[in-house]
This record gives structure tokens, C-alpha cells and sequence, in this order.
């Protein structure tokens, strides 16, 4: 699926111009952080992870005919925390992103990086 993987090449090295084009106007977006989310705090959250951390990788990855599952390992200096992410895609463009944080790991490795 060219559009999940133009959307990971995209967020992780912090081109978020290129992962917005991907983006419906009306994209749904949820996570389970302790702060709003739009398409925009969504961005601008990636755009931390992806300039924070030592790296991103996706450890594991199940498509399906409307989207994928993604597993991520952000690393980060002094360890290592894991998000899971589920797009739906129709029409080359994403529908719906769902982030689940490893929330514990993320305050301890990532602090402050959904606050405002």
C-alpha cells in the first residue's frame, strides 16, 4: 500500500508537509495521550518524536484492504517506548489515524511530549 508507506517515510523523517498532503480535510484522529487531538496536535506530536528520538522503526506492519496496523519502537536516549498505529485509507488518501502510546514509557523517555 504506496500511501502507508509514503505516510511512514514521511512523519519519520520529519517531512510533515508530505504527511499532511496524505491527509483527508475531514480525518479522524484519535490517541489515547491525555490531550486533544486534531490533525494538527497529531502533526506536531510525530514532528517531536520524529526530531527527539534516536530513531523509528517499525517493528511490525499488517495491511488490509481499506488500511494497515502499524507497530512502531521510538527510541529515545535512554530507552525505548512502542506506539501502535491503525490508517484507514480510501482513495490514496488516509481516512483515520489511531495512535496507542505506550504511555508509561513515553512520559519516562519522551517527557512533555504531548503537552502544550
Amino acid at each position: 500500500m504506496d500511501v502507508v508507506d509514503f505516510w511512514v517515510r514521511s512523519w519519520t523523517a520529519d517531512d510533515l508537509t508530505a504527511a499532511r498532503q496524505l491527509l483527508t480535510p475531514d480525518v479522524e484522529t484519535e490517541w489515547n495521550l491525555d490531550a486533544p487531538v486534531d490533525d494538527e496536535e497529531l502533526l506536531q506530536v510525530l514532528h517531536r518524536v520524529a526530531a527527539f528520538a534516536d530513531g523509528v522503526s517499525v517493528v511490525a506492519r499488517t495491511d488490509a484492504v481499506d488500511g494497515a496496523a502499524l507497530i512502531y519502537d521510538l527510541a529515545a536516549p535512554f530507552g525505548t517506548a512502542r506506539l501502535v498505529e491503525f490508517l484507514a485509507v480510501e482513495d490514496q488518501k488516509i481516512t483515520e489515524v489511531r495512535h496507542v502510546y505506550d504511555v508509561t514509557a513515553i512520559d519516562r523517555y519522551f517527557p512533555g511530549l504531548y503537552a502544550n
